[in-house]
């Protein structure tokens, strides 16, 4: 021992005396409250004993000497009272915190999280608004979501180094434009609300004018993005207007300077905009539509209709909905407004031998150059999501993609047909993708919503009277049965069959569409 402690001693520059006094220190313990151990480590049974896996070990963080330090430099004598100083007492927990006894290492903490999960009882949900159901496939789960060389990475600037994400970035971008037949789309956005109050931001810049500064949204647009752009344009000094589409005179609204819809509506309406682009075109007005993606698979694109921006949520091709986030946005339009919109945006250049390669484009309208004169002031965009949604589309290919959203459109389809025979009321059987709108009169739409909750079924009430059931890929045959039959039992429905009964199920949208 002593021998062992003299060269660690000169190991570090020390004298032969200071070599002697580590060899004290490491001499033997006196057995009694503490444990002897032959290599002269000395320690309380009770702490022998506890998880070695414990997360103060694991965490990288600032040491008590490097508190101590930057305590004295700001002039605080500790953290509590820092935290004194910087975070209101009225906005603070002083309750202590229940903890388990003892010490939990990072096993018996998993287990104990594993027991408390076990506890929650999961529904089958058919909420939708924008958020669905999906299969992740098994290589894009472990290649993509669960590998760090994609999960940690940031946006690709460093374009040598990031072709293969750079790839998958086009390779969502040119999905974003064929479903929506646009020219032009971003590489992802934060979300469809966010996306929707840029769309807008686009238009009022594009316009730039104090007389046009009034912006309509849709009623029928998801309530979450309605929520999100109605803040946003206070801030930006628009004038919301919320209303019906159908029944708006947008001719004679000489101070609009652009409109947005949902397609489908999220009362899961398929409605033809024509009519609705041509007054606001005609009036110097821009339109912009939120689109699902799955239903622009087999459904006529926006631009068919007179869209001048498309945006929505690509969460249904293969993001989890982890509990209403996060999921990848996009927002399309043409080339002319290419220099006006947000978010990063992919190229195809050359390298210095000629090659072709990819590199992130046209990031003068981005802030970290142009600053508060950007076109937006989003600083990165959903690059993981937006990825895994592109790897979807590639694994599915386009008759995957296809023969997914005709099984969905089948199921609602299904479901139309099951609820006419039981006699229950649809209120939008002629043209849908995947909600259907169901009146459940006499009863209350939440009275409804409440009784299946105690089934293990979510749906969504619209409204008094409707309720909305979204079907997504997820779903069975037998699903749709069992929502039928939780209705019935709810009191919703009569003894005839309705007109709804005779709808076929084919997966084919109206002509229409």
């Amino acid at each position: 021992m002593r021998a062992v402690a003299a060269s660690t001693a000169r190991a570090a520059g020390q004298t032969r005396a200071s070599a002697v006094k580590a060899q004290r220190r490491l001499s033997l313990a006196t057995p009694g409250s503490q444990l002897s151990m032959s290599r002269g480590f000395s320690t309380s049974v009770q702490d022998l004993l506890s998880p070695t896996d414990t997360f103060r070990e694991r965490h990288l963080g600032p040491s008590p000497a490097d508190v101590k330090v930057m305590c004295e430099v700001i002039g605080v004598k500790n953290i509590d009272e820092l935290i004194d100083q910087t975070i209101p007492a009225e906005v603070r927990r002083h309750d202590t915190m229940v903890l388990p006894d003892g010490k939990l290492g990072e096993a018996g903490s998993l287990k104990l999280i594993k027991e408390i999960l076990s506890k929650n009882v999961i529904a089958k949900n058919f909420i939708g608004m924008g958020y669905h159901g999906t299969h992740v496939p098994g290589p894009i789960l472990r290649n993509l979501l669960e590998n760090p060389g994609w999960y940690t990475a940031y946006t690709p600037y460093q374009a040598e180094i990031s072709q293969g994400r750079l790839e998958s970035l086009i390779n969502f971008q040119t999905l974003v434009c064929e479903l929506t037949g646009m020219e032009v789309a971003n590489s992802s956005l934060l979300d469809e609300g966010s996306a929707g109050a840029e769309a807008m931001a686009m238009i009022a810049r594009t316009v730039n004018s104090k007389s046009k500064n009034q912006f309509f949204i849709s009623d029928q647009v998801h309530p979450q993005s309605i929520d999100l752009i109605q803040v946003r344009a206070r801030y930006f000094g628009i004038e919301l207007i919320i209303g019906d589409h159908a029944t708006t005179d947008f001719a004679s609204m000489n101070k609009l300077c652009g409109a947005l819809v949902q397609y489908p509506d999220t009362s899961g309406r398929l409605v033809d905009y024509s009519a609705m682009a041509d007054a606001l075109h005609g009036n110097g007005a821009h339109f912009v539509v939120s689109a699902d993606p799955l239903a622009l698979v087999v459904a006529k694109p926006p631009s068919e209709f007179g869209a001048d921006i498309v945006i929505g949520s690509m969460q249904r091709f293969g993001v989890p909905m982890w509990f209403g986030g996060p999921s990848a946005a996009f927002l399309a339009c043409s080339k002319k407004q290419v220099r006006r919109m947000p978010g990063r945006l992919i190229g195809e250049s050359i390298d210095r031998l000629g090659n072709p390669a990819y590199r992130l484009t046209l990031q003068t309208r981005e802030q970290h150059i142009r600053l508060d004169k950007a076109t937006s002031n989003v600083c990165t965009a959903q690059v993981l999501l937006a990825n895994m949604a592109a790897m979807y589309a590639v694994y599915n290919r386009s008759d995957g993609l296809k023969r997914i959203a005709k099984r969905v459109h089948g199921l609602s389809q299904l479901f139309v047909q099951q609820a006419g025979m039981a006699g229950i009321a649809i209120a939008n059987s002629e043209a849908f993708f995947d909600t259907i709108a169901v009146d459940v009169s006499p009863k209350s739409a939440v009275s409804v919503v409440e009784m299946l909750q105690g089934k293990q079924i979510n749906l969504r009430a619209v409204s008094d009277k409707v309720v909305t059931a979204a079907f997504d890929e997820t779903h069975l045959e037998a699903d749709v049965h069992a929502l039928v039959e939780a209705l019935k039992a709810a009191g919703v429905g009569g003894s005839s069959p309705t007109a709804a009964a005779n709808i076929a199920v084919t997966g084919e949208l109206p002509a229409q569409f």
